[in-house]
């Protein structure tokens, strides 16, 4: 009953985070005018005489992108404008708002997923196992698991013939991989010599 649910739940949280994503893509559609907030042009002036350095942004086209028409209020008058905006920088600047935004949904969904595996991890596999074998298996397992970690794998995996073929193949590799692991361990700490 617990896989059940487990199963209907993982798949209801795949489902809200396909529309998620779905709905984002269609409030995102690009369409020819572009955002005034993806772009702008940024004139960065250095200090002249007595008036201080500052950077400057408007949001105005590619051809605007220039002092005159960026840097408001002028802080300077008549004939000094023209050397203050040729001290002045101006870079033309582009972003795709909408790829930031799918970029991050997409990145927040898969902290999400990897989320609710550890929680899967840490609360549910436990609860799941004892079920499955026992709670005197379990504590069998823990009572070993200081002298020799996973010593009853096997033991383990000959009492869960009613759980399904791919379970049980995945749930071997992690047991075969967890010996060569002990192996490697007892090879490196008791008889301190290396693998290669």
């Amino acid at each position: 009953i617990l896989v059940l649910q487990h199963r209907k739940m993982r798949s209801s949280v795949a489902f809200k985070l396909l529309s998620l994503v779905g709905l984002l893509l269609m409030s995102t559609q690009t369409t020819d005018a572009k955002n005034s907030e993806d772009i702008r042009c940024k004139c960065t002036c250095p200090p002249y005489r007595d008036i201080d350095g500052q950077i400057y942004k408007q949001n105005v086209s590619l051809k605007d992108c220039n002092c005159l028409h960026v840097v408001e209020p002028m802080p300077v008058d008549g004939k000094d404008v023209e050397a203050y905006c040729l001290r002045c920088e101006c870079k033309y600047e582009e972003r795709s708002s909408g790829t930031i935004k799918v970029t991050i949904i997409i990145y927040l969904s898969i902290l999400g997923l990897l989320f609710l595996y550890m929680v899967y991890l840490t609360l549910l596999e436990p609860m799941l196992k004892r079920r499955l074998f026992g709670h005197s298996q379990l504590q069998n397992d823990d009572d070993v698991g200081d002298q020799q970690p996973f010593a009853n794998a096997h033991n383990v995996l000959s009492h869960s013939a009613s759980r399904p073929n791919m379970l049980n193949k995945v749930e071997h590799a992690q047991q075969r991989w967890r010996r060569q692991v002990q192996e490697q361990r007892k090879s490196v700490f008791d008889r301190h010599v290396v693998l290669s």
